[in-house]
């Protein structure tokens, strides 16, 4: 299986997210959205980093509003990081490398 960041559907999230057996994080996302062009590059980074440890999965908004719905997600770029079934963690709008590699490193040492 790839490492890199899985495209996924409102279909495929209770398999490839609430089923995961490792935390997720699902990147929220849209085509017309400029900021995600920006977010979209470290979300990849994040992915080669924490392959052995966490799971990344994109969700582009428009096609999947039942999920959209279900996370409250009001703006992209949006992150939610699951764990077990839990939402542990949610941030929206573009956030730095920084941010992006510590938030993830305070909830995947804390396993």
């Amino acid at each position: 299986m790839s490492k890199g960041v899985i495209t996924i559907t409102d279909a495929d999230f209770e398999t490839e997210v609430l089923k995961a057996d490792q935390p997720v994080l699902v990147y929220f996302w849209a085509s017309w959205c400029g900021p995600c062009q920006l977010m979209s590059p470290m979300i990849n980074l994040a992915a080669n980093t924490y392959s052995d440890r966490l799971k990344i999965v994109k969700m582009e908004i428009d096609p999947n509003p039942l999920t959209v719905k279900q996370y409250q997600v009001e703006g992209v770029p949006a992150l939610r990081l699951i764990r077990d079934s839990k939402l542990i963690e949610s941030t929206e709008g573009v956030i730095t490398k920084d941010k992006l590699l510590s938030l993830l490193e305070q909830h995947l040492n804390n396993n």
